[in-house]
């Protein structure tokens, strides 16, 4: 009897999933969208879902499919999601019409859990408010606060490589370390020497973070297949320690803090002075970017103050961690890589340091001046952004240009999902020739008028682009001088050539691993 009934319970649910991608190609043929066949319970993320493809593989083989739609199909498990081709409809979205658009897709269903405060997660008004809350906390006057930590976080790596001469370097192990030790420092006020300390807690939790167990696969497998299931089941992404962690960390650093009258240049004074409205709301017109990537604040503070709990802060601080170090690490990773297997594009960055290196001492005024360190993160960015994508909400029905000449227009309704494509068009050679080789002379100051509107988004574009894209570039650029002026990177027996991405998951990072030696200038 309970064979049988596992029988039939298996046949039901294959049958039950079978049907729900029938009526998802229905969907989207009705509505003359054009798309690839998705497999029952994963539609086109098999590949991903299953650690046998990384998703921006299989995003791009939808992407390169059709190449003259505007927009074409992709299926996320049961579900139809538009994939954005056309620059000028991603503007369409991401700020034309904005206000059709506010919000992500929902991804934190449980009321408990906090990431579902953070920025990322919050929806109209309330993401409104946090937003020009937050904004001040990101303008140049505030980064230039931050810089000192992250050069002495940078010259802790300087220390710890010339240490280790002649090793081969675990470049993932090394950056992570030196992204969790600013992040620490910057975000939360903490001093940690990951190189010195190398388990220290903030580190190991910091690491939970993105390690992936079951849990959380299975937490994603259900929020894509049966998103409500995640609600009722008061379901969590991250461990109930991690975020504990955290959360003690910013209760108690605030309690200290306003028990002690103490203030600090880090992200939980700036917190604590926004929620109160105390933040200064002005914007120095002549502070400088920091790079050509930089995205502008577009929504403007206003007087009123909304009252922010004690978790809505420390979602802000998570967010902080999650979206920064991820997005750091692996960049500087891929273009530690890059330069190591293109020694030429190493030397004229050398050159570029040292010559300033001899008359100046690196600070936030003079940072611009480095022309082509600017260059070569770009073009890191560009060939491997840690964004892939960015979603966009449906909020108010909105009419899309038919998808091909002589197509029809596509009407989304509040609560449809589309994807602004971000690696794919990045990689796309009517974009960029030559997309695979790394070219930093793209955006130099002869070549990036040709970069077209809306087709370099490594931190999103429009209201909801990242927040603190200035904080990001800084770190990147800061780390990346020092290691340079330092030392040569020089490809060993375990650097992977030519570099691809690890075939799983969603994190850009080299399949092999990145390993390189740093060989001492001095």
């Amino acid at each position: 009897m309970i064979i049988e009934i596992i029988i039939f319970l298996v046949t039901f649910v294959v049958a039950y999933f079978l049907w729900r991608q029938k009526k998802v190609h229905d969907f989207l043929r009705e509505r003359d969208v054009k798309f690839i066949p998705g497999y029952p319970f994963y539609g086109n993320t098999y590949g991903s879902m299953s650690d046998k493809r990384h998703m921006v593989d299989e995003i791009i083989e939808v992407y390169n499919k059709f190449p003259d739609e505007r927009y074409v199909g992709y299926i996320e498990g049961s579900n139809p999601i538009l994939i954005i081709r056309d620059p000028e409809i991603i503007k369409s979205i991401t700020v034309k019409n904005f206000e059709n658009f506010v919000d992500h897709k929902s991804f934190f269903f449980s009321e408990e859990d906090v990431f579902g405060k953070s920025l990322f997660g919050m929806k109209g008004n309330t993401w409104r408010d946090m937003r020009m809350t937050l904004s001040p906390a990101f303008t140049g006057s505030k980064m230039r606060l931050m810089m000192p930590s992250m050069v002495e976080v940078s010259k802790n790596v300087v220390n710890y490589l010339k240490e280790t001469q002649g090793e081969v370097i675990d470049v993932d192990e090394l950056i992570r370390r030196y992204a969790n030790d600013v992040i620490a420092a910057a975000g939360y006020g903490l001093h940690v020497n990951s190189f010195v300390d190398k388990d220290n807690e903030f580190y190991k939790i910091g690491q939970s973070i993105f390690t992936f167990d079951w849990k959380q696969k299975l937490y994603i497998f259900i929020f894509i297949n049966c998103p409500s299931l995640t609600q009722k089941l008061k379901m969590q992404l991250f461990p109930e320690k991690t975020v504990n962690f955290f959360r003690q960390i910013v209760s108690k650093t605030i309690e200290d803090r306003e028990r002690n009258n103490i203030e600090r240049p880090d992200m939980i004074q700036l917190l604590m002075e926004a929620s109160k409205g105390t933040l200064n709301q002005t914007q120095n017109s002549e502070d400088p970017n920091v790079g050509f990537a930089t995205v502008e604040e577009v929504l403007k503070p206003k007087n009123e103050v909304r009252k922010w709990t004690l978790d809505d802060l420390v979602g802000q601080v998570l967010i902080f961690f999650t979206a920064g170090f991820e997005t750091v690490a692996s960049t500087l990773v891929m273009c530690i890589h890059e330069l190591a297997l293109n020694p030429s594009i190493q030397e004229k960055l050398y050159q570029e340091v040292e010559t300033f290196s001899h008359t100046k001492t690196l600070t936030y005024e003079n940072l611009l001046e480095l022309k082509y360190l600017d260059c070569v993160l770009n073009e890191t960015l560009r060939k491997w952004s840690a964004a892939i994508i960015t979603d966009r909400k449906c909020v108010k029905p909105f009419d899309l240009p038919p998808p091909r000449e002589g197509g029809k227009p596509y009407r989304l309704n509040p609560g449809d999902i589309v994807y602004n494509m971000v690696n794919a068009i990045h990689l796309d050679p009517k974009y960029y020739p030559e997309p695979e080789t790394f070219i930093p002379e793209r955006f130099s100051d002869a070549n990036k008028h040709n970069i077209a509107p809306f087709t370099f988004m490594p931190f999103g574009m429009g209201p909801r682009a990242c927040i603190a894209s200035r904080f990001a570039l800084l770190e990147l650029k800061v780390l990346l001088y020092f290691i340079t002026i330092n030392f040569k990177i020089v490809k060993c027996e375990k650097t992977m050539d030519p570099l691809r991405l690890i075939q799983k998951g969603f994190m850009i990072r080299a399949d092999e691993g990145t390993f390189v030696k740093f060989e001492d200038r001095n």
